[in-house]
C-alpha cells in the first residue's frame, strides 16, 4: 500500500469520495497514492499526497453530513505549499470557493482559505523566504 505517512494525517469524510478525490487532485495538485473501492464503486479508503504529507479519506456511510449540508465548517485543514499564489490561481480555476485571496500574515505567512466541493476548510500558505 502507499508511502509512509507522517505521525499525524487528517481523515476527511465525503458522501462522493470518488469525485472529491478527483477533485483534490486537479484543484489543489495533490497525487493519487492509494485508491480502494468497493464492487459497488463505493470509496472505502484513500489516501492523496502532497510531498512527504498524507490526507486520508473515504465515504462513512448514510449516517454522515458534509459540511455543506451541516450548514458550516467543521474543521480546516492548513497545508504548506511552495508558491501559495500559483497554488491559489489553480485552485481557483478548478472552481474552488475561495474565502481569502493570498495575503501576508502577520506572522510572516502568506496564506489563502478555500473550501473544497463538500464544504471543508482547507488554508494554503507559503512561508517566509
Amino acid at each position: 500500500m502507499g508511502a509512509v505517512p507522517p505521525n499525524i494525517s487528517p481523515y476527511l469524510y465525503y458522501e462522493d469520495g470518488q469525485a472529491a478525490m478527483d477533485w483534490l487532485i486537479a484543484a489543489f495538485g495533490f497525487e493519487e497514492d492509494v485508491r480502494i473501492t468497493s464492487d459497488e464503486g463505493r470509496l472505502e479508503h484513500a489516501e492523496v499526497k502532497l510531498g512527504d504529507n498524507v490526507v486520508m479519506l473515504g465515504e462513512p456511510g448514510s449516517h454522515y453530513e458534509s459540511p455543506k449540508k451541516r450548514g458550516g465548517a467543521t474543521a480546516g485543514v492548513h497545508v504548506y505549499v511552495d508558491d501559495v499564489d500559483a497554488h491559489y490561481e489553480r485552485a481557483k480555476a478548478a472552481g474552488a470557493e475561495i474565502h481569502m485571496e493570498p495575503t501576508d500574515q502577520p506572522y510572516g505567512d502568506r496564506r489563502y482559505d478555500t473550501e473544497d466541493l463538500e464544504g471543508h476548510n482547507w488554508f494554503f500558505a507559503q512561508r517566509p523566504s
